[in-house]
């Protein structure tokens, strides 16, 4: 059987943790930040975790 083949697209997108959860960048912190307050362009740096809904989908996309 040959090996399974890691998503690169995802692989870029997603790190995992030590408990093997999934690791995201925020969207929305890319461009068009002048009316964008401090506050949220700040929040927006944090990385948060991938929803619990999509973690089926990434692990078939992500196996190692």
């Amino acid at each position: 059987m040959p090996k399974m083949k890691t998503n690169r697209a995802a692989a870029k997108r997603f790190k995992r943790t030590g408990t093997g959860k999934l690791k995201r960048h925020k969207a929305y912190s890319s461009h068009i930040l002048t009316k964008k307050s401090r506050k949220r362009k700040r929040n927006l740096r944090q990385s948060t975790l991938a929803s619990v809904s999509d973690m089926n989908k990434l692990a078939i996309m992500l196996p190692y």
